[in-house]
């Protein structure tokens, strides 16, 4: 097995506020630490990253001497949707490889028993995801929504505009029957020539995770258990959650010395 593994980090961060991929995480960046957990992998044999393509020099500046160490290979990514970004990737990977893992760049705390149970299945199965179980009840609401906050004239008269809360409420339209839904995860690994097959010839539009691609392709996609400690860091309370789940201290109890 000769996986070679692809790590979009071409987003922007947008929901985080600032560049989460290179937030410490115990005296490294959060990259290198998602990078970090493929490098002691026997089966990885090519790591490849993809960078924004319009700020590719700083990110070469930033972080091209940690990831050149691992024997990283930086490519441009997608400027709009993640797929792009993927298929990008996909030309860099080596003509030797039989298959391809894709995680996602801000996912550093991937239990190592969660790379076991995926790169096993991959020997047996073309598309493997790890999804963990729903266990909350899941409901649909409207798109519409309404001030969940009752007018208050008075306040509004002295207060004006700085009175108003924006807190919305939505209806609900139907609770979701939870059994066999999951939450999909990544690492996700495919053969090679199906990866391949899947970015060449299925529609790429809307598409949110890489399984989907497959699964447009009409090829079936099987998911094994996941791991809740594979948390993918959207927020800052996200990144709060990785530093407990990796037992490392936040930055600022960190000696200046010793922050990257």
């Amino acid at each position: 097995m000769n996986v070679s593994v692809i790590i979009p980090a071409a987003g922007l961060s947008s929901r985080y506020g600032s560049d989460k991929l290179g937030q410490d995480l115990g005296g490294r960046a959060l990259l290198l630490r998602t990078v970090e957990l493929f490098t002691r992998r026997d089966e990885v044999r090519s790591i490849i990253v993809a960078a924004p393509p319009d700020a590719l020099d700083e990110f070469r500046e930033r972080h091209g001497a940690q990831l050149g160490f691992h024997g990283v290979r930086i490519v441009a990514g997608g400027r709009i949707e993640r797929w792009e970004t993927v298929r990008n990737a996909l030309d860099a990977v080596p003509e030797e490889a039989t298959h391809v893992a894709i995680h996602d760049a801000a996912r550093p705390s991937t239990p190592p028993e969660l790379l076991d149970r995926v790169f096993q299945a991959a020997r047996k199965f073309d598309a493997v995801v790890p999804g963990v179980a729903v266990h909350a009840t899941v409901k649909r609401v409207a798109q519409e929504s309404e001030n969940a906050v009752e007018d208050d004239p008075i306040a509004d008269l002295i207060l004006g505009d700085a009175a108003r809360r924006v807190d919305q409420a939505r209806p609900v339209v139907e609770t979701i029957d939870r059994r066999n839904l999951v939450l999909i995860q990544t690492p996700q690994v495919f053969t090679r020539e199906v990866i391949r097959r899947a970015y060449a010839t299925a529609p790429l539009e809307g598409a949110t995770d890489d399984a989907q691609v497959i699964e447009r392709l009409g090829q079936r996609v099987w998911v094994v258990e996941g791991d809740p400690r594979n948390v993918k860091v959207t927020t800052p309370a996200d990144l709060e959650l990785v530093r407990a789940i990796l037992r490392l201290p936040a930055a600022a109890e960190r000696a200046a010395h010793k922050r990257f």
